[in-house]
């Protein structure tokens, strides 16, 4: 088992997210930044997408109550193991009555801690993933809070040693196509949604992460009805300052989109943190594919490479 001797600020079990499911207003959760936790899991034999602790900004100390395998990835956080450094990318060992520290991250913001075993959560419609605002899912729906424990699964294999490998770059500039009604915000509005760095609010979660920026004008009034909803799509409220939903937002909505996040990138956005710029860039569709394709060739090639090693 784990024990979370302290649970840090954000601490929750997330994997690959729910499928399938909006329709019936369930959202995807799972992990923000999904290479990372599909590297963290192929680095310890799981499969890609199985239950782990998605970190935020650190500061969590965790037991490990029994001898196991584990891998951190994401944010570039100092991490140590009673006091041996740790490094992030890297499958490491770990002895029972052992504690791995984190403190806050040098770059980045979330971190991936997955078990050789995977977090032993009940699944719920599909997935172990929390969902905070329908409070299923992870440990009893919530945050992981100080002294909750964690079962761990059965690891599917041994490992003769620790192993590291690349994760993939961290950035600011993030790419993004026009909206459906992207041609209803005046030209101003448009130069400047590309060219303006945009600043992340306090008030962004896993729901959505509002901007801070020049706000945006509607050329019309008019009234939209509501539409289907998926994350990375960037909505302009009254107010003007954009919104790009994230991975727990809502299935439906009435405010216009200026914009959708490419798929690819969607993981450099979830790394942003406070005071940071971000910065968009245009991006076709055909470019959007072929993100997603290279990242995806790279994981099937690195899961491939990982099994032979192993």
């Amino acid at each position: 088992m784990l024990k979370m001797i302290r649970a840090g600020m954000y601490t929750s079990v997330q994997d690959g997210g729910r499928e399938g499911l909006r329709r019936s207003a369930i959202s995807r959760c799972g992990a923000l930044d999904k290479p990372s936790l599909t590297i963290a899991n192929l680095l310890v034999g799981n499969d890609a997408n199985a239950a782990a602790l998605e970190i935020t900004l650190g500061q969590v100390d965790i037991a490990f109550e029994r001898d196991c395998w584990f891998a951190l990835t994401g944010a570039a956080c100092e991490a140590t193991v009673d006091g041996r450094p740790v490094w992030v990318g890297w499958r490491t060992a770990a002895k029972a009555g052992q504690h791995l520290v984190l403190k806050n991250p040098q770059y980045g913001i979330r971190s991936y801690l997955a078990v050789a075993g995977g977090i032993d959560v009940p699944v719920v419609l599909g997935s172990r993933s929390t969902d905070l605002k329908v409070g299923i899912g992870g440990l009893e729906g919530r945050r992981l809070q100080d002294g909750d424990r964690l079962k761990l699964g059965k690891a599917s294999r041994e490992f003769s040693g620790p192993q590291g490998v690349r994760q993939l770059p961290i950035g600011n500039r993030i790419r993004a196509l026009p909206g459906p009604e992207y041609h209803e915000f005046d030209s101003a509005s448009q130069a400047s949604f590309w060219r303006s760095p945009w600043q992340l609010s306090a008030q962004s979660n896993r729901m959505g992460y509002r901007l801070q920026g020049q706000p945006l004008v509607r050329t019309t009034d008019r009234e939209m009805l509501s539409h289907g909803l998926l994350p990375g799509v960037v909505q302009v409220p009254h107010s003007g300052q954009p919104i790009v939903l994230m991975n727990d937002a809502q299935t439906t909505g009435g405010y216009p989109r200026i914009a959708s996040i490419i798929e690819a990138d969607m993981y450099q956005l979830a790394q942003i943190p406070l005071g940071q710029p971000i910065h968009f860039v245009p991006c076709s569709l055909e470019e959007a594919l072929k993100a997603r394709a290279d990242r995806q060739r790279y994981l099937d090639q690195l899961a491939w490479r990982l099994n032979d090693d192993n």
